[in-house]
């Protein structure tokens, strides 16, 4: 039983550096910002009353209350500015401009805490009374900015930690949190892979061509997709196989590098195939994230971490 333990106690607590905290802080500060400004021009004709409120009008509001009232909301904020005798589209505006500053703030790495939880807790608030013309994007924006906001931070590379004398990182803790990462990401590949996979959809293409021809995401000419119509079935069975393989592939030395690889193409794919290019980036940041530096960089980055914890020790 001690030696389960100390087994189990070195899988979910291995020795990590801070790369891969320092990319998923980068890539959802790039995602948040980008997103922010993809919904400037629409802003105030999703939330705003006196656009008709198309994402968080009485039925949006409604559809939220019957899974709960203590869901965050933007007309909560709205609410509160109202009391203070803040115009409702003022502060919406600022909802807008924080969410640009924090997006700003988590890409440079200043005030990465705060700009993590406020960027989360806004985004969490903007999907939720979007809930009606949001889709995956919003879920997995809200995944990881909540890895991200209960991560050690800072990371080496951001301007927080060199505004410090001495930055000295738990490298078990970190270990840790992108432990949980990887393992939610399994479940969520898994069971998604595992739905497809139980409908003839998947298997026969009739899906994957029911994607590519669904309003707005038909980017691709509709006589193209006819001529390549044969490679729907493969495509599909393969989708299949790389989602809920994911769990069981990426774990082992030999096949993580082109399983990842793999999954981040299809990532790729479904982002230029679609025009879903903010559901491919989260996606593709999470991955490398999650997996991505053990191959990539995370054996320098170790070596650096010695001799940095080396140098201190003998400067005591």
């Amino acid at each position: 039983m001690r030696g389960v333990k100390e087994r189990f106690a070195a899988f979910l607590f291995p020795a990590e550096t801070a790369d891969w905290i320092g990319f998923l802080r980068i890539g959802l500060g790039a995602q948040l910002l980008l997103y922010a400004l993809s919904l400037k021009s629409d802003w105030l004709h999703l939330f705003g009353s006196r656009a008709a409120a198309i994402a968080s009008g009485p039925l949006a509001e409604g559809l939220l209350n019957t899974q709960s009232q203590w869901i965050p909301r933007l007309n909560w904020l709205v609410a509160l500015g109202g009391a203070l005798g803040v115009a409702e589209g003022t502060v919406l505006a600022f909802i807008w401009y924080i969410l640009l500053v924090a997006g700003c703030g988590l890409l440079i790495g200043l005030f990465g805490r705060t700009c993590a939880i406020t960027g989360w807790l806004l985004h969490l608030c903007v999907a939720k009374s979007g809930g009606l013309v949001s889709y995956g994007v919003d879920n997995f924006m809200t995944i990881g900015l909540f890895y991200l906001m209960l991560s050690p931070l800072p990371d080496r590379y951001s301007l927080d930690a060199r505004w410090r004398e001495r930055l000295r990182e738990d490298r078990h803790l970190l270990g840790f949190f992108r432990r949980v990462l990887q393992i939610h990401l399994c479940l969520i590949y898994f069971f998604g892979g595992l739905t497809k996979s139980l409908g003839a959809g998947w298997w026969d293409g009739t899906n994957f061509w029911r994607a590519l021809i669904r309003p707005p995401f038909n980017v691709i000419d509709p006589e193209v997709l006819v001529r390549w119509k044969f490679i729907f079935p493969a495509a599909g069975i393969a989708i299949c196989v790389l989602e809920t393989g994911y769990a069981f592939f990426i774990w082992h030395n030999s096949t993580r590098l082109p399983w990842l690889a793999a999954i981040l193409a299809m990532h790729i794919g479904i982002g230029l195939a679609m025009g879903m290019y903010l559901f491919a980036l989260v996606m593709i940041v999470l991955n490398v994230a999650a997996f991505g530096p053990g191959h990539a960089w995370s054996r320098r980055g170790e070596e650096d971490v010695d001799l940095a914890e080396d140098l201190a020790l003998n400067s005591t």
